[in-house]
């Protein structure tokens, strides 16, 4: 079996995939599992969290061949070593610059392109599932964009504050601003101060979000010449649900989609 670990800033998440996966398919995923990021835990903590999963999910340790790690917290680095160490006895494949030359993506001149880890899963996985022009949007502690073209060429990405991240920043910030739930009011005209944020916040950012779609598709087709309507848009990460009912933008949900990247990226890495 293949352990696939994103590290992002809020949360750490996981699945599991059949070891001879197939590097042209969608996985499927065999368990998954969430817990929160803390930079403080050691290797030996997240270890005995991940055995604990694992057991408790029927699964033998001694199954697990492979631990592919996708990172953007580097002081966890070490930690997953020794996670994946203890689990394999292996050292863990870290998704990085050095794997560019194996993946099917590219980059357009100049050379020095480099993508967060996560987000290169999430170009990995939009070319390898649709072969067409491409936008991930990805809704985590940041809401980013990825856009991969109609050649598998990554073009750019667009980077703004996530939505729990701008929830919590206005109620860190301010003195009578609670936080609030993350969901999308009835209308914008909020009554009560939780309904007021809400408008500003959720609301604000479907703006937002369609506006980037439809700002990124034109800048797309000014690059590449790809029709607007052959771009591909999907989203995923932990908050996607939120803006999911309000928003007619997206083709797919797939909140497993990153994961899915990273088993690909340790297939084609392994030849």
């Amino acid at each position: 079996m293949l352990l696939a670990i994103d590290i992002g800033n809020t949360n750490v998440v996981a699945a599991l995939f059949a070891a001879d996966g197939d590097v042209t398919r969608t996985a499927e995923v065999l368990h998954e599992w969430r817990i929160s990021t803390d930079a403080r835990r050691t290797g030996d903590e997240y270890h005995a969290l991940f055995a604990m999963m694992l057991r408790a999910a029927g699964i033998d340790t001694k199954r697990i061949r492979r631990v592919a790690v996708s990172s953007v917290v580097p002081a966890l680095v070490g930690t997953f070593i020794t996670v994946s160490r203890a689990l394999t006895g292996e050292m863990p494949l870290f998704v990085g610059k050095d794997l560019y030359p194996k993946l099917p993506v590219a980059f357009p001149p100049p050379a020095e392109h480099e993508l967060g880890a996560d987000l290169l899963c999430n170009a990995v996985e939009a070319w390898c599932r649709f072969r067409t022009a491409a936008i991930v949007v990805d809704f985590g502690t940041a809401l980013t964009f990825t856009t991969v073209d109609q050649s598998g060429r990554v073009q750019g990405v667009a980077i703004a504050p996530g939505l729990g991240t701008a929830i919590r920043s206005l109620s860190a910030n301010t003195a009578q601003l609670p936080l609030v739930e993350l969901k999308a009011p009835p209308t914008s005209l909020g009554a009560t101060t939780a309904e007021c944020i809400q408008a500003g916040v959720i609301l604000g950012y479907k703006g937002m979000v369609e506006y980037m779609i439809a700002r990124t598709k034109s800048d797309l087709h000014a690059r590449t010449g790809v029709a607007e309507s052959d771009i591909h848009v999907v989203a995923t990460g932990g908050l996607n649900s939120v803006l999911q009912p309000i928003v007619d933008c997206f083709e797919d949900f797939d909140r497993t989609l990153t994961l899915q990247g990273l088993r690909r990226v340790a297939l084609f890495a392994a030849g």
